[in-house]
């Protein structure tokens, strides 16, 4: 069976792009291992992932907007402080610019995007499915499926996350290291609103992140990403729900009252990773196959969605000019787009990472002089503005809302 691109990964990348070239007349077929009775469950991800209002316009190009339409909370406002230390740097937008971002429950957009994928004319989702086989040659992309199949297309994309063998098997050289931290995800109920502000509370152990969610019938809710030491880590899954929010409010400073009806927790380990290219032979990479970061500026998931926007693009308009998909121009378009954002946003959250986890009184002075001097200086506070939003640089046209 022939198709204009494969896609290996049905992740939220890889349904996002099947969805997005689908929309455009370009046909995929998509393979993933998973076992959709599993991912799909409600408790498989815990995770809550802010989607810049970029990132958003493109959800809404695409059309699986419309499902996510009021079952987000927007971002209105982000504060940043160096632990509970006087001096904070807001981020606040003007009325007129709307929300900086709108934070949703990682399995609200996983199951959005499958059913999407699923109902599309052009996109073959065949979950529960491997690769066994994989030719990379100059006609195109031969893979054979576990099922027996034998699949073809002019271009394969890695979409199947930072331990992409793709990738592996494809020699592309990876920068990466461990941050010796962990990161804790959970959820729970509070007693004062949130009013719509995500906070960033800077300590030598790490970041905590607090994160505004919908409230539901039980009262106002937010979810946290709790940096800890990984030697920490397995000690602060194991407390009791009473003393990790009595740890979690004092981390906060008790700001929004009594907290209770605490999620099941998950953590995973916090690490750097970015390809010296995301190119090969017939081969895009696409989402953490190309790059892993921080959680500490809720980037990670918005650099997918700007890579998916990108190479839609360069697909879209190359089908359109008759070009061989696979074509070694086309992804080197695709590479010079986004080989500067990448590495920019990546080098960005390692520096903050390093930055606000120096100890001591001397360093803690330092970064609250330079948060203070930012929330005073209007242009800089506009920049890391348009950064948050996913509008800086050069603005594929699904980020902007527009057709391809």
């Amino acid at each position: 069976m022939d198709t204009d691109v494969l896609i290996l990964g049905g992740g939220l990348v890889g349904a996002a792009l099947a969805v997005a070239l689908d929309v455009h007349g370009v046909s995929s077929i998509v393979i993933d291992p998973a076992d959709p009775a599993v991912t799909l469950a409600p408790g498989f991800d815990g995770r809550a992932s802010a989607v810049a209002s970029a990132s958003h316009r493109m959800l809404d190009a695409i059309g699986v907007g419309a499902t996510l339409a009021g079952r987000g909370c927007a971002i209105r406002q982000i504060r940043v402080s160096d632990g509970l230390e006087p001096g904070k740097l807001d981020f606040i937008p003007d009325a007129s610019d709307g929300a900086l971002g709108t934070m949703y429950e990682n399995k609200l957009i996983r199951r959005t995007l499958f059913d999407a994928a699923t109902a599309a004319e052009h996109v073959d989702l065949r979950m529960q499915t491997r690769a066994v086989s994989v030719d990379r040659g100059a006609a195109g992309v031969t893979m054979t499926l576990d099922s027996g199949d034998v699949i073809r297309a002019p271009l394969l994309v890695a979409a199947e996350g930072r331990k992409s063998p793709t990738r592996e098997a494809a020699g592309i050289t990876m920068a990466h290291w461990s941050y010796d931290h962990t990161a804790i995800i959970a959820a729970f109920h509070h007693e004062r609103s949130h009013e719509n502000i995500a906070y960033e509370i800077f300590y030598a152990s790490g970041p905590f992140a607090l994160l505004p969610l919908p409230d539901d019938d039980a009262g106002h809710r937010s979810a946290i990403v709790w940096t800890v030491e990984s030697k920490n880590a397995a000690g602060m899954l194991k407390l009791g729900e009473r003393a990790f929010l009595a740890e979690a409010t004092k981390r906060m400073g008790g700001f929004l009252g009594e907290l209770s009806n605490l999620t099941p927790r998950s953590s995973y380990p916090l690490g750097f990773q970015h390809a010296a290219r995301i190119t090969d032979t017939r081969l895009a990479l696409v989402g953490d196959a190309a790059h892993g970061i921080h959680p500490i500026a809720g980037q990670g998931l918005n650099l997918g969605f700007r890579d998916v926007a990108t190479l839609a693009e360069v697909l879209v308009e190359g089908k359109r000019l008759g070009l061989d998909l696979g074509d070694a121009a086309l992804l080197a378009r695709y590479q010079r787009w986004r080989g500067l954002d990448t590495f920019m946003t990546a080098a960005a959250t390692d520096t903050l990472t390093r930055l606000f986890g120096i100890p001591g009184k001397t360093a803690s002075a330092v970064r609250r002089f330079g948060i203070s001097a930012v929330d005073a200086i209007a242009p800089l506070k506009d920049r890391f503005m348009a950064e948050a939003r996913g509008e800086s640089g050069d603005l594929p046209k699904l980020l902007q809302g527009l057709p391809i």
